[in-house]
């Protein structure tokens, strides 16, 4: 089947938001241990399109940066902009900002574009969390650090939140760019309040 367009207009600027924000922290988390500019780059790369990648192997559709080459330099960029900047610039909070407005553009893009290639409904979703985390999570395997899905405050949530009203939104008639701002606002409100005030869901209890 066809891909049919529900972002005409945003979707270009949806998936490059996602892929500029995580490359961002793919290569700081190469950064942080010193690594060489090679490094950062194959961090900056492997986070950006990691999710994008397994998306669209799994929804049948080309390889968004194989045969898109902004894709890449996009990545290439981010790697250069943290190798020459001060790292004073990106301690702190700010990278989660970012981070969690990529999350929600990119849950958004990628169920927009499984929708697209008429994925049904509830994979469609899924396909939007894909999009979304998967790329953090190989970056956190490889750095040793604790996998985002381990995280105590919401994050993977905040991905399904925005995923799934869009397809909730679009199944109910609503144009693509609408469902789109408003499912990547929910999403990006959400990680934005676990950010803020640490909310997280509850923990499994052992039952004996």
């Amino acid at each position: 089947m066809p891909p049919v367009d529900l972002l005409p207009v945003l979707a270009p600027w949806f998936d490059l938001a996602g892929l500029a924000v995580f490359a961002v922290s793919g290569a700081l988390a190469a950064a942080r241990r010193g690594q060489t500019m090679v490094t950062l780059a194959f961090f900056a790369i492997i986070t950006g399109v990691g999710g994008g990648t397994m998306r669209d192997l799994l929804i049948g559709a080309p390889v968004f940066w194989i045969v898109d080459s902004r894709a890449a330099a996009v990545c290439l960029s981010a790697a250069l902009v943290i190798w020459i900047t001060p790292e004073r610039w990106w301690r702190g909070a700010a990278l989660d900002w970012f981070d969690a407005l990529g999350l929600a553009a990119y849950a958004v893009y990628g169920a927009a574009k499984a929708l697209g290639y008429g994925v049904p409904p509830v994979p469609a979703f899924l396909m939007g969390v894909v999009t979304a985390c998967v790329g953090g999570i190989i970056r956190d395997v490889l750095a040793g650090e604790p996998s985002i899905l381990m995280r105590p405050e919401l994050y993977v949530t905040a991905a399904a939140l925005a995923s799934a009203l869009f397809v909730g939104l679009s199944l109910l008639g609503m144009e693509g760019a609408p469902a789109a701002v408003i499912a990547a606002s929910a999403g990006f409100a959400l990680r934005a309040a676990a950010i803020r005030w640490q909310l997280h869901l509850p923990a499994y209890r052992q039952r004996r």
